[in-house]
């Protein structure tokens, strides 16, 4: 029996591609959708701010604009390590309550930026993962290990 194999169309395999940058936290690799990431800076002096949600703990000036600095390590409940001279802060524009909203995050090194398939996308298991599934929008596979592609909004709201 012959198999037809469908032509997708051109749009649609776009769909399926995601351009994101590569960032490492811990062991962890993740892959975040560049249309969120602003810019990449090397660290700056950071502000507590008292009464801060402990994935948010302090403030850093960024162009002049104060912007909250989340620690992921703190939110998936990652060891804290010192900083390297692989450290950067990733400065994202994510949507909270339908509002854009600036946000750094910490990353222990930024890989490249590559494209991603959502094809590939495995979903989160609900069992054996450390931290909340709903933190994570879909795993695929990059190179030749699976990456996490994080649902930020989520993360920090």
């Amino acid at each position: 029996m012959d198999q037809v194999l469908e032509k997708r169309p051109e749009a649609e395999v776009e769909d399926d591609l995601m351009q994101a940058v590569m960032l490492g936290i811990g062991d962890e690799v993740f892959a975040l959708n560049t249309k969120l990431v602003r810019e990449i800076i090397d660290p700056v002096p950071a502000t507590r701010v008292a009464g801060a949600r402990p994935y948010l703990p302090c403030v850093v000036n960024v162009r002049g604009n104060v912007i909250p600095l989340a620690d992921l390590r703190s939110r998936f409940g990652m060891a804290k390590t010192a900083d390297t001279a692989d450290t950067r802060i990733v400065v994202l524009e994510i949507e909270i309550d339908r509002d854009p909203v600036l946000v750094g995050v910490v990353a222990d090194k930024v890989h490249e930026v590559t494209q991603i398939s959502r094809a590939d996308a495995q979903p989160t298991p609900r069992v054996g993962m450390r931290w909340n599934p709903e933190f994570i929008s879909f795993i695929t596979k990059w190179r030749d290990e699976f990456v996490i592609v994080p649902n930020m909004e989520r993360i920090l709201s």
